[in-house]
């Protein structure tokens, strides 16, 4: 699906422009449904791109969590673990995320950042104003790619 989705990258891209414009009022209750359906077979621990190749944006909250979970301080688990990017935001230093397992999965799964427990965001309300963001994860992650293409059928 991932590949599919980039080389479809153009026409998605042009896609999500176009129902951005269009402001469907049933947005919402369509993309939580096919988000719905799509995780009905699709299993995360099969693929963890996301948490291979994309990092979440932390808020402090995320960062207490997490430096409790690993009993350290929040000041030594930034700097262990963290770097600000070019939004002043902090985000893991690297790729893949340091608390993916080699069975891909998520050592602090409990304590998870906020941003990965809402990943992919096809789930929320408000799609409207996460297109772009839905539009990226089409080449990242399986289920997205899959809600797009349902996207597509009912608004193309």
């Amino acid at each position: 699906m991932i590949q599919q989705a980039v080389s479809k990258k153009s026409e998605n891209r042009k896609f999500f422009e176009r129902l951005k414009r269009l402001m469907p009022k049933d947005l919402d209750k369509v993309t939580n449904r096919l988000h719905d359906e799509a995780f009905e077979h699709i299993d995360c621990l099969q693929c963890a791109n996301c948490c291979a190749t994309i990092g979440p944006l932390l808020k402090d909250k995320d960062i207490e969590r997490l430096a409790a979970s690993q009993k350290i301080k929040p000041s030594d688990f930034t700097e262990k673990y963290l770097r600000i990017d070019e939004d002043n935001d902090f985000v893991f230093k690297s790729h893949p995320c340091p608390f993916l397992g080699d069975d891909k999965y998520c050592g602090v799964y409990e304590n998870r950042p906020k941003a990965c427990a809402d990943y992919p965001h096809t789930q929320q309300n408000k799609m409207h104003n996460k297109l772009r963001i839905t539009f990226l994860n089409t080449m990242i992650c399986p289920a997205v790619a899959q809600v797009a293409e349902g996207l597509k059928k009912v608004y193309g």
